[in-house]
């Protein structure tokens, strides 16, 4: 009988092997496959209801906004109605790709030096703990946006599925939990919040979460749009409890939110077209900086996550992190020098200071000197449907849970996307990122993001949607996605679990996830370069369309990350 079923096994692997799209015999792990679509989040019962969307005929954008509300109830540390974000897409009806921007913006009362002392200093927690961390959020009048320009079906059942999660309840999950009671005594320094979260001391696995005011936030926005969210009883509460608090948020902050359309980014990467998000995100600027840097090196003849491949990236990285820090901000406000940062010429420049093998000291790199110059907890999610259109999105509350603050009576967690400005030049964020002077608080203006949603076409053909939460660490997550696939021709499950590794310029450490090649980071050590072992903090949530398959993966780094296939059921 072990002879037979080894056999039995043996031909069925031969046999899948021969005919199936997914599998190949260099593969360790495989993705999940679709032939109508594709949903990937970091939620499963936010793809479960994406996945719904797409069946019942609605497009990519539909299951976007049913996905975004259902995550703001069941991943209340990053989804939300309280954040805001960015989303990349393709559009296939006319072939055109967009960029919507609902990030949040600062209160039109914030000012320049409101999180510092009378001696300069920044006051300890006030830029991302509590009410005056919060800045106007933007997801829903950017859902509303996209429903307004792309959506088939009717708003309110695209809210239907968030609105009983939340008034039924959902079973908390292992991670859930774990998130939840690791963050117990900032959540609990809020009544409302406590109230909500935290019925039991700890919060146990499979116990059932019931958030009745948001649900009948979620009705409100259903029946109303934007304007149940940015005016009446909603805005009423937002604006009471803040005037309660010391908070910034008036009527006028939430009535006069806009998001905007802008034009993406797009640019060549050999025979890929790589298309992302502009200001004020730095994440896809500097996504194509450093392709084009990497495009002067010969990255095939190098080992995948080799002490020389590494530290090329450890050297690419540095000087994208380098300009970042100087030179981006909202393009509302300053003049972000975008064409001149992502020309090929700048690249070339500065991949002719690279010398692989060797390390180039942080002090030794300067923002822009080689050009002629004038949250952790974020989540992503990718969408594909059988209409061909594509959506990346990437949408969050900036560190776990925010602010910690739920707006009373309406359970809405809100952000705390004021420390991702510069409280004072050279002080870095919660993220060790340092800033400067194009991105200074200003009322109105929305602060400065990492995050990268992006979407590839490979020889003029739809090839990927790529994104993942990570804080600093979401611009190089995406950028070795991409090489991965690009370079290495790794499948796309294969590609995501590798070992990650970043490079932000300051500190001056090459941080490299716990599973990374111990030999190899002591070789890197001996060539000059600090390494730190990371926990991971990143979840690329990512599809890959090939030969007319859909393949998506959500990452195992956070394990409530589901894929799911549309196959017409």
């Amino acid at each position: 009988m072990r002879i037979l079923h080894l056999s039995s096994i043996f031909w069925l692997s031969i046999s899948i092997s021969a005919n199936s799209p997914v599998l190949n015999k260099d593969s360790i792990t495989h993705p999940e496959v679709g032939l109508e679509g594709m949903v990937v989040t970091q939620h499963y019962l936010a793809s479960e209801v994406g996945e719904a969307i797409l069946n019942k005929g609605g497009n990519a954008y539909d299951a976007t906004i049913a996905v975004a509300f259902a995550l703001a109830v069941v991943l209340p540390r990053a989804g939300n109605i309280g954040g805001g974000g960015f989303t990349v897409l393709y559009n296939s009806s006319d072939e055109s790709f967009q960029s919507l921007d609902y990030r949040e913006k600062a209160p039109l009362a914030a000012s320049k030096n409101m999180y510092l002392d009378k001696n300069g200093d920044v006051i300890s927690n006030l830029s991302t703990l509590g009410y005056k961390a919060i800045a106007v959020p933007g997801t829903v009048d950017g859902m509303w946006e996209l429903h307004k320009k792309y959506g088939s079906m009717d708003w309110k059942e695209l809210i239907v599925p968030s609105i009983k999660l939340a008034k039924e309840g959902f079973k908390v999950s292992p991670l859930m939990a774990d998130t939840l009671n690791r963050n117990y005594k900032s959540l609990s320094k809020f009544s409302e919040t406590k109230k909500i979260f935290f019925q039991e001391n700890p919060v146990k696995f499979n116990s059932l979460l019931i958030q009745k005011d948001l649900a009948m936030t979620l009705e409100k926005i259903s029946n109303n749009g934007r304007n149940g969210f940015y005016k009446g009883d909603v805005a009423q509460k937002i604006v009471a409890d803040m005037k309660r608090n010391d908070g910034l948020i008036t009527f006028d902050d939430l009535e006069n939110y806009k998001s905007k359309w802008r034009k993406p980014l797009i640019r060549k990467y050999k025979n890929f077209e790589v298309i992302t998000m502009p200001p004020p995100s730095s994440g896809g600027l500097h996504l194509i900086q450093m392709l084009n840097i990497l495009e002067n090196f010969d990255l095939k003849s190098m080992k995948h996550n080799s002490p020389s491949y590494v530290l090329l990236l450890n050297e690419v990285m540095k000087y994208a992190y380098a300009d970042r820090s100087q030179y981006l901000g909202d393009p509302d406000y300053v003049d972000v020098p975008v064409n001149k940062l992502i020309s090929k010429g700048y690249a070339e420049s500065i991949s002719k200071k690279i010398t692989i093998d060797s390390v180039t000291q942080s002090d030794d790199i300067k923002a822009g000197m080689y050009i002629d110059l004038e949250s952790d907890e974020t989540t992503h999610f990718s969408i594909a449907d059988k209409y061909g259109n594509l959506v990346s999105t990437t949408y969050t509350l900036n560190s776990s849970f925010g602010s910690k603050v739920v707006i009373a009576k309406t359970g809405i967690l809100m952000n705390n996307e004021m420390d991702d400005f510069s409280s004072a030049p050279g002080v870095p964020n919660q993220f060790g990122l340092l800033g400067g002077k194009f991105n200074e608080i200003q009322p109105s203006k929305r602060p400065l993001s990492s995050m990268t949603p992006t979407i590839v076409f490979k020889n003029n053909s739809p090839f990927l949607i790529i994104g993942t939460p990570g804080g600093s660490r979401i611009i190089t997550a995406v950028l070795q996605n991409f090489l991965n696939i690009a370079e290495f021709e790794m499948n796309l499950a294969d590609s995501i679990n590798k070992p990650r590794v970043h490079q932000q310029w300051y500190p001056d450490l090459l941080f490299l996830e716990k599973g990374f090649d111990v030999l190899h980071a002591e070789k890197i050590t001996e060539l000059g370069q600090e390494v730190y072992f990371m926990d991971p903090g990143t979840a690329l949530e990512s599809i890959m369309i090939k030969n007319n398959y859909f393949y998506g993966y959500g990452d195992t780094r956070r394990p409530d990350s589901k894929a799911i296939g549309v196959n017409g059921d």
